[in-house]
């Protein structure tokens, strides 16, 4: 492995913790979104990551060079167990018989996986930073 790879691995690694937290913030601006049926309520989210092996040309290591990156496979809907139910038949979008229903989206939940993001995105930022300084001190010690 070369040190540039660890740009390659340390940006798909933050681009994948951007996406996470986008969509924690999307479940957290929900909370209070109603639909008149179950159906119709917002769906909590979660992506889904994976580590794909990316084929990154030729080098001089090896004429074959790949290198492992993080991917989001797709941004899974949650189907809730017990939907939160509640009777405001003054509510525009209240059921026939006066209920809406509102995701149940698990606030404590939500920001305790927004913690664990933002720390994962700045431990990938941290790594191109340190991999940067590597490679400049690499270049002054050429000289």
């Amino acid at each position: 492995m070369s040190l540039s790879d660890v740009f390659t691995i340390a940006g798909s690694a933050a681009t994948a913790q951007t996406i996470r937290l986008n969509t924690i913030a999307s479940n957290m601006a929900n909370v209070e979104s109603a639909g008149a049926t179950p159906e119709e309520a917002y769906k909590v989210r979660k992506p889904v990551f994976s580590q794909v092996l990316v084929d990154q040309g030729r080098s001089m290591d090896s004429p074959d060079h790949q290198v492992m990156m993080v991917a989001v496979n797709e941004i899974l809907e949650v189907e809730a167990t017990d939907e939160d139910r509640r009777y405001m038949p003054d509510h525009p979008g209240a059921d026939a018989e006066g209920y809406v229903y509102f995701p149940k989206v698990n606030v404590i939940g939500e920001m305790a996986d927004m913690m664990s993001a933002s720390r994962s995105y700045q431990s990938s930022i941290e790594l191109m930073a340190t991999a940067k300084k590597m490679q400049q001190r690499l270049l002054t010690l050429g000289q």
